[in-house]
């Protein structure tokens, strides 16, 4: 249904007399405008996504210099994500209520200033605090970039502007561990510049963001959900800590276990109450009655899994199965990297230009489960050109499926639900990388240490004393040859391990694509009649 308005207004020229809702969003911008103002987004999604993937290649060194093991390296990357995936539907929430403007500005300076205390950082401790506070930063950049995108353009286009998103990410994720690896191996500088370097950026992206976007600000008498945040959160943060810690601090199945696992339970009901009776919950209920959003969410769950899995473990794999340098780790990943650009911008480009999607969905959830199954197979020694093909296929993969599934359920909702609709789905995609970070990164001290103790009891030394598997990250170049050799042997077998564990997941991920029904992206803002519900 045609909007009843006379003569809509430009965004950046509404009269002062106008009511709230005059100047829609999502009203006709042109090609230039739109770019002008995704500038300072594209800026800030490159600096929080560089904040995660620039220390993926320095955690050995991170960690090892502050004195932490295989939990602290994933807890480094998981407090980030655990924040990010919690903080999320709350900064879609406020998108929907609030002056997106100045929230994505204050996701900015939260994330600066995460950053710089995290620079500072003394040991492992303090640092995973940190990163819970850059990971709040991160999550409101992630969020409101796509929701301030989608306020801006019909979901036809936006196929078009996510490729761009996609070329950021995939830059940002190149980028990202080579600047780390370059910055840890010089002297001068250090692994905290991986923290500093983020900082000018995030500023810059600031005075862009002020002088570019000009969205209408939409008035609403509004109640937060505070109380479904703190539920989701402890949910989110028992089952984590949970994963992260079972089968090392205590047993799989001990009382801990039976604590963690049923609080968590019992706080994920306690939310689905709340959010049942909230005025304006973070999390609508009502937006999982539309099938597409409720596959979308799911298979963002097993897709972040996946995902998290390449850009985490594959530094471990190169520099401790390898051997290689920091920034040579980088340059190795890069096969995967160019998989993931050339597949989001190719892909975004086409569902632009035909507005069906679901064909690019199901093709990256195939890729995907090939990839990740192939790179189970990899060992200390496989063929690196064996080992990029499996990396270019799990790029093109991730490439066509993560944005794509923001876009279907973005074009299920009406405008006032975009921020919701936006952030469930990337709430399950970060809970999934945060679930499968912990999970795998817990498969992955538990192989090390088995393999370790096998090859150490094939020499003839007693692996009794607990000085492998469950203890701090080797440094290879201080070990005689033959512990290096059974240590990278160890760490090759165990990081192809993590990949056979995890590819379940991404075949999860491609079953349920081929059940998502495709609907024709919109020519408009407005959503079809029955857009909430299943059916008709």
């Amino acid at each position: 249904m045609s909007s009843p308005r006379p003569a809509p207004a430009r965004h950046d020229a509404a009269p002062a007399a106008a009511p709230p809702e005059a100047a829609p969003e999502g009203a006709a911008m042109t090609h230039r405008e739109i770019l002008r103002a995704l500038s300072g987004l594209l800026l800030g999604m490159f600096a929080a996504i560089l904040s995660s993937t620039i220390v993926t290649n320095a955690l050995p060194h991170i960690i090892a210099d502050l004195g932490g093991g295989q939990s602290a390296y994933t807890w480094v990357i998981t407090a980030t994500l655990l924040a990010m995936t919690a903080s999320m539907p709350l900064w879609g929430k406020l998108a929907d209520l609030f002056n997106k403007k100045l929230l994505i500005q204050l996701a900015l300076i939260i994330y600066i200033t995460g950053s710089v205390i995290a620079g500072l950082s003394q040991n492992s401790a303090t640092l995973i605090g940190v990163r819970v506070v850059q990971g709040i930063g991160v999550g409101g950049l992630a969020a409101l970039a796509q929701i301030i995108m989608a306020a801006m353009t019909t979901p036809r286009e936006r196929g078009r502007y996510g490729g761009y998103f996609g070329a950021t990410f995939a830059a940002a994720t190149v980028s990202g561990p080579l600047i780390g690896g370059v910055i840890t191996d010089t002297p001068g500088l250090g692994w905290r510049w991986c923290f500093y370097i983020g900082v000018p950026i995030a500023a810059v992206a600031l005075v862009v963001l002020q002088r570019t976007l000009k969205l209408p600000v939409v008035r609403r008498k509004v109640r937060i959900d505070w109380l479904g945040a703190l539920l989701l959160s402890g949910a989110v943060s028992l089952l984590l800590i949970w994963i992260t810690l079972a089968g090392d601090s205590y047993a799989w199945a001990s009382w801990q276990t039976a604590v963690m696992t049923g609080g968590s339970v019992v706080l994920g009901l306690l939310f689905v109450l709340a959010e049942s009776r909230a005025s304006d919950p973070i999390m609508p209920l009502r937006l999982f009655r539309d099938r597409t959003i409720t596959l979308s969410s799911l298979a963002s769950l097993f897709v972040g899994i996946a995902m998290f899995s390449g850009t985490v473990f594959f530094s471990q794999y190169f520099q401790l199965a390898r051997g290689e340098s920091a920034t040579m780790s980088g340059v190795m990943t890069i096969p995967m990297i160019l998989g993931l650009s050339v597949s989001s911008t190719v892909s975004g480009r086409m569902i632009s230009r035909t507005g069906q999607w679901k064909n690019w969905l199901v093709a990256g959830g195939l890729l995907i489960s090939s990839g990740m199954l192939l790179l189970g197979t990899i060992r200390f020694d496989t063929a690196y050109w064996q080992v990029a093909v499996f990396m270019t296929l799990l790029g093109l993969g991730i490439g066509m499926m993560m944005q794509n599934l923001v876009l279907a359920s973005q074009n299920q909702v009406q405008p006032s639900d975009l921020g919701a609709a936006s952030s469930v789905v990337n709430f399950f995609r970060s809970f999934g990388g945060a679930l499968g970070v912990a999970a795998l990164g817990a498969v992955l001290a538990n192989r090390v240490s088995q393999y370790t103790r096998e090859g150490l009891a094939q020499l003839g030394v007693d692996a009794g004393d607990g000085a492998v598997g469950g203890g701090g990250i080797p440094d290879l170049s201080q070990l005689p040859d033959p512990l290096r050799a059974v240590l990278e042997t160890a760490y090759g077998h165990g990081v192809g391990d993590v990949f056979l564990f995890g590819a379940p997941a991404a075949v999860l991920a491609f079953v349920i694509t081929l059940f998502i029904k495709e609907v024709a992206l919109r020519g408009s803002q407005q959503a079809p009649q029955a857009s909430g519900t299943a059916s008709s």
